[in-house]
């Protein structure tokens, strides 16, 4: 069952929703809460996850992403976001072995900076990511045919958020792009606007628009808030629909195309519940993750990045209020950290991000333990064609001048 609230006027608030009961249908389609999650794995599971961990030794470095369950990230050798975990297990030569405690597109990063040598493992094949899934390479191949049909394709540069699967960081690769994180999209976003078209010649044209994957709440934002562009500057390209659901004058006049896609978590926060937390907490500091929609990060007080959202609560005073949006394992993690400040989750319904705890103690002592048997499970090879040009786009972000690269 769910309780609704009666506000002052009479009419009725949206249900407040009991975890893993009922779903809300204002929410984005795709960003159902999953429910709570399964009780804490036994201490046998504990033992065999040290044991196996310590006659590995240096032969196995494991990675493991903010969002991770506390059971999991506990074992993990580094901490940090996609981009900043395969940076550094590419640090990390001399280790055969990577345990990629994250989803797969994280993983098919690491194995595309890591050497030859190394082996990337995934505890669970399943752990995906559902925004690097609304952008399959066919389809980003049929928008690039659609800007080509409108005559835009030459002064378009495709740029993706690392939340994308290694063929759509081929693809930029592949035409002249960039890989972005939430960190430094707005130095990419300037690049790409500022770069001269790609064939060359007199009198060639300047690039005038960005394909932005597969975020395009990332995107608007940046793009209204950082570059200064207007919302009528955007336009969302829609996979399932013929051309994008867009007219060729349409593409011609936007600057910024925007990918139809979200993410699961962050897509859920509405400008309901900064309101309602803002109601509740006196004099809460509202942060955000720039994958929020447009209408909640204007309403928030500041808003970037996971590594950002960790550094400000690091320096805030102590005493003060926090409402964090982003997912739930890191908002419940930062609050065990700081008890001299209050920090709570955003939104009314307790979610966390379903395809990220998928890997749990028992996918983990299973990797685990079949490394030290000699058995390989799970290893994530990206082909060689689609690596090369994904490092292009990807080295090509590490050139970029500003902001070092975080997520």
């Amino acid at each position: 069952m769910s309780a609704v609230t009666t506000i002052a006027d009479g009419s009725k608030s949206l249900p407040l929703l009991f975890l893993g009961q009922n779903t809300d249908p204002h929410s984005e389609r795709g960003v159902e809460c999953p429910g709570a999650l399964p009780p804490a794995s036994d201490p046998d599971l504990v033992e065999r996850a040290l044991k196996a961990k310590a006659a590995l030794g240096d032969q196995v470095f494991v990675l493991g992403h903010h969002y991770q369950r506390d059971e999991v990230i506990q074992f993990a050798d580094v901490t940090g976001d996609s981009f900043k975990l395969a940076r550094d297990a590419a640090a990390r030569p001399d280790a055969p072995y990577i345990v990629f405690c994250g989803v797969h597109f994280m993983a098919e990063s690491a194995d595309i900076l890591t050497n030859d040598a190394q082996t990337v493992i995934l505890p669970d094949l399943a752990a995906g990511c559902s925004m690097a899934d609304m952008a399959r390479i066919q389809q980003v191949e049929a928008a690039w045919d659609a800007l080509a049909d409108a005559g835009v394709a030459d002064v378009t540069v495709p740029v993706t958020y690392m939340n994308s699967s290694a063929d759509i960081k081929a693809f930029c690769g592949r035409h002249g792009g960039v890989v972005c994180t939430s960190s430094n999209a707005e130095t990419a976003l300037n690049w790409a606007f500022e770069r001269p078209g790609r064939w060359g010649g007199e009198g060639i044209k300047r690039s005038e628009k960005v394909l932005f994957l597969p975020d395009q709440h990332l995107g608007r934002n940046t793009a209204v808030l950082q570059l200064g562009l207007s919302l009528e500057d955007c336009v969302v390209y829609d996979p399932h629909k013929p051309g994008g659901g867009l007219t060729k004058e349409q593409l011609a006049a936007a600057k910024m195309i925007l990918w139809r896609g979200h993410c699961s978590v962050h897509g859920r926060f509405t400008p309901e519940s900064v309101d309602d937390v803002r109601s509740r907490v006196p004099g809460v500091n509202v942060i955000v993750h720039p994958e929020c929609r447009h209408e909640v990060v204007t309403k928030a007080d500041q808003v970037g990045s996971t590594e950002y959202i960790i550094n400000a609560l690091e320096k805030a005073e102590p005493g003060t209020s926090w409402a964090v949006g982003t997912e739930l394992n890191l908002v419940q993690r930062l609050a065990k950290q700081h008890t001299d400040k209050n920090i709570v989750f955003l939104d009314k319904t307790v979610c966390y991000c379903a395809t990220m705890n998928r890997i749990d103690l028992p996918h983990f002592v299973w990797a685990l333990e079949n490394l030290v048997a000699g058995h390989v499970v799970n290893p994530i090879k990206v082909d060689a064609d689609t690596e090369h040009y994904a490092k292009v786009a990807l080295n090509q972000m590490l050139a970029l001048p500003g902001k070092t690269a975080k997520d």
